[in-house]
């Protein structure tokens, strides 16, 4: 493997969030242990939400990534598409408002919530 795919969730021209993928070089380590480029960051979070949670439309405040550590998370899109993030599994979150844009939760921003039985746990790294 000479890369690594980001599932990236994003605002569009049209001010939807979307979701795209894009590959990650890995080119430095050796065969044994491929690496990227030293990436930036500026805190995490960890989270812990209780079977049943469920958020509001919203927007991403500060881009970041979110690994999910227990549990399933399931973002859901103004369009109705959704996916389904498993232990192990992880997103780049980055559907910020539009600059000059006050929000609409009937245009922008994804909802997400705890999926199954197990509570869902979550790391959140900030870019």
């Amino acid at each position: 493997m000479t890369s690594f795919t980001k599932t990236i969730l994003f605002t569009d021209t049209d001010g939807r969030a979307k979701f795209r993928e894009e590959a990650v070089a890995l080119p430095e380590g050796n065969p044994q242990s491929m690496l990227s480029t030293l990436m930036p960051s500026s805190g995490y979070q960890l989270r812990h939400s209780p079977v049943g949670f469920r958020s509001q439309f919203h927007c991403t405040v500060t881009p970041q990534w979110v690994f999910i550590l227990g549990g399933q998370m399931e973002i859901s899109l103004q369009d109705g598409s959704s996916r389904i993030f498993k232990p192990g599994e992880h997103f780049y979150s980055q559907d910020t408002l539009p600059p000059g844009a006050s929000f609409d939760p009937a245009v922008h921003g994804h909802w997400s919530r705890q999926v199954g039985s197990e509570p869902l746990v979550t790391l959140f790294v900030r870019g």
